[in-house]
């Protein structure tokens, strides 16, 4: 097993993201819907990765 090394960022994240989960019962289908209204309410603070556009799209010869 690796040893774990103390980050206070990476534990804050943690933290946070634990208190998230908690406030829908650590239910993942609650929060993905709660990420996903969060997604849709800050759309416009996206950047869109033209990575994906661009696999998605079929090729043409």
């Amino acid at each position: 097993m690796r040893q774990r090394h103390n980050d206070p960022v990476i534990d804050e994240v943690r933290e946070v993201r634990h208190r998230i989960s908690a406030r829908f019962d650590h239910d993942p289908s609650k929060l993905v819907a709660y990420y996903m209204e969060l997604q849709e309410q800050y759309r416009d603070r996206l950047i869109k990765d033209d990575r994906r556009t661009a696999e998605a799209e079929p090729k043409t010869a």
